[in-house]
C-alpha cells in the first residue's frame, strides 16, 4: 500500500515537473527568433463595452473567446511575436506550438489608446497601455508596456509603400 502511494506521488510530481518544463521550452522556442513582447489580448470586444456602457446582454455570440465582460474580464495573457507583415499572438498558458491569433499589418486599424480602468488594472500588467484596434472587422484590445507600444506602432507605420496603415 505504501509503495503504491509512493509511486503515485512520484508520478504526479514528475508530471508536474514535465508540464512546467514544457511551458518553459515552448516559451524559449517562441522567443528564440527575437521580436517578442508581452501582450495581453481581448478579442471581439463589443462596441458598447469599449464605450464604457457594459457588455450587451441576451446571448450575443462573441466568437471563440466569448468571456468578454465589463471591467477586467476577458483578457488573456500572452506573448506576441513579429513575423514579417504579421504579429503572431500566443497564449502563455498553453502547450500549442502555433499562434492563437495572427494579426496582419495591412488590415489592423488602430482606433485609440487608453490606460487600464477599474478591474483591468488587476487583470493586466502594472505598466500596461490598452490599444483599441479593429482587425478584419473584429474589435480587439491589446495591452502592452509603453516600450512595446512604441515598437508596435513603429512596426505598423513602417509598412511597405502602397499599404494603407491607420495609426491613431
Amino acid at each position: 500500500m505504501i509503495l503504491a502511494v509512493l509511486v503515485c506521488g512520484i508520478t504526479v510530481v514528475a508530471l508536474v515537473v514535465l508540464g512546467l518544463l514544457a511551458f518553459g521550452v515552448r516559451r524559449r522556442l517562441i522567443q528564440r527568433s527575437g521580436g517578442t513582447f508581452d501582450c495581453s489580448l481581448r478579442w471581439n470586444v463589443p462596441a458598447s463595452l469599449r464605450e464604457g456602457a457594459g457588455a450587451p446582454r441576451g446571448g450575443a455570440d462573441f466568437g471563440e473567446d466569448s468571456a468578454v465582460a465589463p471591467g477586467g474580464k476577458g483578457w488573456a495573457y500572452g506573448i506576441a511575436r513579429y513575423n514579417g507583415d504579421c504579429v503572431e499572438w500566443f497564449r502563455v498558458f498553453s502547450y500549442a506550438p502555433r499562434p492563437r491569433r495572427t494579426l496582419e499589418r495591412g488590415v489592423i486599424e488602430v482606433e485609440g489608446r487608453r490606460t487600464p480602468e477599474g478591474e483591468e488594472e488587476l487583470a493586466l500588467l502594472s505598466d500596461a497601455i490598452v490599444l483599441t484596434c479593429v482587425h478584419r472587422g473584429v474589435r480587439l484590445e491589446l495591452a502592452m508596456s509603453e516600450d512595446a507600444l512604441t515598437g508596435f506602432l513603429a512596426w505598423l507605420e513602417a509598412a511597405p509603400p502602397g499599404q494603407r496603415v491607420n495609426v491613431a
